[in-house]
């Protein structure tokens, strides 16, 4: 191989080695711009009524691209959940960073909940609907946060704030307390006209919270 050949040779991997991250970068960016539109349509209409066609109009893509990243609108139903739940678990996860005890982390994540669903309104159809609609992702929603919930309560359990309870009652705990977000959003919120949950309702929570586990 002469100087010219092997000049040019390097110079080709070269340009494939860097134009492969922008590839990949480009690739993410259009299957993220995919997830965020499907959650503003399904937050409004419905996973029903989400078609592929209100999908790729929101994204602002060809619905040609939208079967590069996903074989079927169902296949994307079974993933929106998890990636959208994804950031309301670390929107939660920074209003409760620097907490010093169980219930100051339960009253900052009870709080950044209903903070996140104003900012949010779609996500909690997106939620509700997904135990029908999309099954798979929402067991595994409710699996992740489960998990980070049973992890919280053990720390609890170990620093003594929690004594009254055993490892194996967490998990009903925390689908206790998830549940308690959900129906209070739905009774003080929703179709209320209301921006955020009374203050009351905030104090009545921590109540039951911090004289039942106790």
């Amino acid at each position: 191989m002469n100087e010219i050949e092997s000049t040019a040779e390097k110079a080709s991997v070269k340009g494939t080695s860097a134009g492969r991250p922008k590839r990949q970068a480009r690739a993410e960016n259009l299957r993220k711009k995919i997830f965020e539109a499907a959650a503003e349509v399904v937050g409004q209409y419905g996973y029903a009524e989400a078609s592929v066609g209100r999908i790729t109009e929101a994204a602002g893509i060809a619905q040609g691209t939208f079967y590069l990243y996903f074989s079927s609108r169902q296949t994307l139903f079974d993933l929106l959940l998890p990636y959208v739940g994804a950031d309301m678990i670390e929107f939660i996860g920074k209003k409760v960073k620097g907490s010093t005890s169980f219930y100051e982390v339960e009253e900052r994540g009870f709080r950044a909940f209903y903070e996140y669903l104003y900012t949010h309104p779609g996500f909690f159809r997106v939620l509700n609907e997904a135990e029908v609609a999309a099954p798979i992702a929402h067991q595994e929603h409710m699996r992740l946060l489960t998990e980070r919930y049973v992890h919280s309560l053990k720390r609890s359990i170990e620093r003594g704030e929690i004594r009254n309870f055993n490892d194996g009652e967490l998990e009903t705990l925390a689908y206790l307390f998830q549940a308690a977000r959900s129906y209070l959003y739905l009774c003080h919120i929703k179709g209320k006209g209301k921006k955020k949950l009374p203050e009351w309702v905030v104090e009545t929570y921590m109540k039951l919270i911090k004289n039942g586990l106790k």
